[in-house]
């Protein structure tokens, strides 16, 4: 039989027992690679995850002259930018399709060799996630921008200057595009309405170690001085909150116990809260966190998807899971995605009671409330859970059709498993090292 590496049979009903270790976050580990760009000297990123946005940057970074090669130890690249150059318009579309990534690399790249090529992009499609607001904020600095047929051709013919930008929304890839085109560009910046995200505070830390001027307001203010140069960087990776988030909501709905080797409790604190308010156990120490069930019901909540303090979007997925064990009516407003509830037709087709609703529950309205979303979500349960053939529909949606699977009774078929690789390193063994019943097709796993 062949193997099919795109599909994975799951044998649920066992709790997850052991532990895992997540290394640096999938949402800051590509972007402080792509400043590396800006640099006149070699940078050293550690703490690095072997995950597919990591290996598109990677190659995205050799197509325009970056060496990057592995440090001394294990989880670390030293990336070179000393040769940078243009790159063939075909070879950056191979590598580009599978991620929105590249769109950051538009500033640096500006700043570098005067010009900037970028092509569709792909990335989840869980609601509008435009580019041409990144678009806009480059002409604000000077670019001009030429739509061709395979992409978008920039240049900045007179060097690119500070600006000021109002964000309608604290959008964290607008962010990072601000602020990697900022901290060369002539001038001061002053960004309004910023994301101030524990994984852009890091990126801030990167471009601080480079040699830029950046100052952060209380009011979500960010002001970048711009500089003539900057140097390399050294930089240990935070860890990476969303992927240990996933593991703490498996351990829930799977009545587990899993020690996240990684998990830090400052970025996590806001999902901590709610965890325990669901009915959840943890442990922290100073190398990780232990999340367990620990017996008896779990709580109904009514949970609020925000930016930043609030509870952070990616892991409002993974737990929704779990609170289809939960007794009672839960409510899930989806404030940030208006599309992230869209996974929940696959939890009712294996025997949750998830109803979706446009109107805003649970909390106050947002900016999704009059547009004929379905943004919020009541959870009844607790429902027992069935296999099915699940057809993975996005990064955190596929976590979550997985979690179910293991929490369910029965086996299920878990199609394009392999979008999983985009964010959660080795899932498949950690999965059994957890003690899942998983196997690809012609193959056991575990």
């Amino acid at each position: 039989m062949t193997v099919n590496d795109d599909v994975l049979l799951v044998h649920g009903g066992t709790p997850l027992e052991g532990e895992i270790r997540v290394r640096g976050a999938k949402n800051l580990v590509p972007k402080a690679m792509v400043a590396a760009l800006l640099g006149s000297a070699p940078s050293r990123l550690r703490n690095v995850p072997d995950i597919r946005d990591v290996r598109v940057v990677r190659g995205l970074l050799q197509l325009h002259g970056v060496t990057v090669r592995p440090g001394e130890e294990p989880g670390e690249l030293v990336l070179d930018p000393t040769y940078v150059e243009s790159a063939n318009v075909a070879d950056i579309d191979a590598h580009a399709g599978s991620s929105r990534i590249p769109i950051l690399f538009c500033g640096p790249l500006l700043h570098r060799l005067g010009h900037a090529f970028i092509p569709g992009l792909g990335g989840c499609d869980i609601g509008g996630r435009p580019i041409d607001f990144h678009f806009d904020v480059l002409r604000q600095f000077g670019a001009t921008i030429e739509k061709r047929a395979d992409g978008q051709y920039l240049e900045a013919p007179k060097g690119l200057r500070g600006t000021k930008i109002q964000l309608p929304y604290p959008s964290v890839g607008a962010t990072e595009q601000v602020l990697l085109t900022a901290v060369l560009a002539e001038g001061v910046t002053e960004l309004s309405n910023a994301a101030i995200e524990p994984e852009i505070e890091d990126l801030i830390c990167v471009l601080q170690k480079m040699g830029a001027i950046i100052a952060i307001d209380t009011d979500r203010t960010i002001r970048i001085t711009g500089v003539d140069k900057l140097g390399g960087y050294t930089h240990r990776a935070l860890s990476d909150r969303l992927e240990a988030a996933s593991w703490a909501s498996a351990a829930l709905a799977t009545e587990g116990n899993i020690y996240v080797r990684g998990a830090q409790q400052r970025s996590m604190m806001t999902f901590l809260n709610t965890y325990r308010k669901v009915g959840g156990a943890f442990e922290i120490d100073d190398e990780g966190i232990r999340f367990w069930h620990p017996g008896g019901q779990l709580k109904s909540i009514a949970l609020e998807t925000d930016v930043h303090p609030g509870f952070q979007t990616d892991w409002q997925q993974p737990l929704v899971v779990a609170l289809t064990q939960a007794t009672g009516l839960s409510i899930v407003h989806e404030t940030v995605y208006e599309s992230r509830l869209g996974f929940t037709s696959a939890l009712n087709q294996m025997g949750a009671h998830i109803q979706l609703y446009r109107e805003c529950l649970g909390g106050s309205a947002c900016r999704f409330g009059q547009r004929n979303f379905l943004h919020s979500a009541v959870v009844s349960g607790p429902t027992k859970l069935q296999g099915a053939d699940l057809v993975i529909p996005d990064l955190r949606g596929g976590f979550s059709y997985l979690i179910a699977a293991l929490a369910a009774q029965g086996t299920s078929r878990v199609h394009g498993i392999d979008l999983i690789n985009r964010g959660y390193e080795n899932f498949m063994e950690k999965l059994v090292e957890l003690g899942a019943k998983v196997e690809l097709p012609g193959k056991a796993l575990g």
